[in-house]
């Protein structure tokens, strides 16, 4: 008992003489471990997590033992291990990385774009959701944010044009020559029509799932960008957001769902303009 106070005056002592820099360490290693942990459960590697842990337990165990020839074995085995790992998630890997290559490091001194303008981006964008969906048009839209995406624009048009509803339309109608790509929309404004995006790896999506709703949620691994898919058989509107699909949304989930990922969190939280708009017109059909 008295050694386990010792120990644990001893840890509080550790606490109390960590200085600034023992701090940012533990929080590096913190973040490190929690970005470990978020990677195996996205990559379904909860297997070979466990597997790796196995290993872990028998080495220091054979250690332990001074079972010399099992230990050395094990080491072996970990050397070669590190690049079988790397191999085995490549993909994933790169996938990593190249989000980390595209972020704005100085994004605070770029263009920020006010609440109001991307509310009515918003707004248009769930128009012309909402009808492309009843007309069962196929539909592709990136909303970028972060990480930036100029390689995805640079296989399309360039556009540069405020978002309307009707122009998201004419873009996606089946005789537009842009109609099968994805378009991009950068601060608000739609910055790029007839993209290409990457289509998804993971060997576990559903096969009902077709080449527009693939390519969404491959944009979506790839970087912190919202896509929005219309579905052109099931007229079904889905967003995809960090490798996961959200599919069969109705409007006003899908509203909510892009103000609470794309706006500011004091612009969230206010009433959306469709809802006041189906207020404003069940206050006239009751008079």
């Amino acid at each position: 008992m008295n050694e386990f106070l010792t120990n644990l005056r001893e840890s509080f002592g550790l606490i109390l003489d960590m200085g600034p820099a023992d701090i940012a360490d533990v929080l590096i290693v913190a973040a490190a471990l929690y970005a470990v942990i978020s990677f195996v459960r996205r990559t379904n590697s909860l297997r070979v997590a466990q597997g790796i842990l196995l290993l872990l337990v028998a080495l220091g165990l054979s250690s332990a033992l001074h079972l010399t020839l099992t230990s050395f074995l094990l080491r072996q085995v970990f050397e070669i291990g590190v690049l079988a790992v790397i191999v085995l998630f490549q993909p994933e890997i790169r996938r990593a990385l190249e989000r980390v290559g595209s972020y704005r490091l100085f994004s605070l001194f770029g263009r920020n774009v006010g609440g109001q303008a991307l509310d009515k981006t918003i707004m248009q964008t769930v128009y012309a959701c909402e009808d492309m969906s009843r007309s069962r048009t196929g539909a592709l839209i990136v909303f970028e944010r972060t990480n930036r995406l100029n390689e995805a624009m640079a296989s399309g048009t360039q556009v540069d044009a405020l978002v309307s509803s009707e122009l998201l339309k004419n873009v996606f109608y089946d005789k537009s020559p842009l109609h099968d790509g994805a378009v991009i929309i950068r601060d608000g404004r739609l910055a790029a029509a007839g993209c290409m995006l990457p289509l998804s790896e993971n060997a576990n999506l559903s096969r009902d799932l077709g080449m527009r709703h693939r390519a969404g949620i491959g944009m979506s691994e790839r970087s912190d960008a919202v896509v929005v898919i219309v579905s052109e058989e099931t007229g079904g509107i889905s967003v995809a957001e960090d490798g996961l699909l959200k599919r069969h949304l109705s409007a006003d989930t899908f509203e909510t769902l892009l103000r609470q990922e794309l706006l500011p969190e004091d612009d969230a939280g206010k009433t959306s303009w469709l809802a006041k708009l189906k207020g404003l017109k069940g206050a006239d059909h009751e008079k």
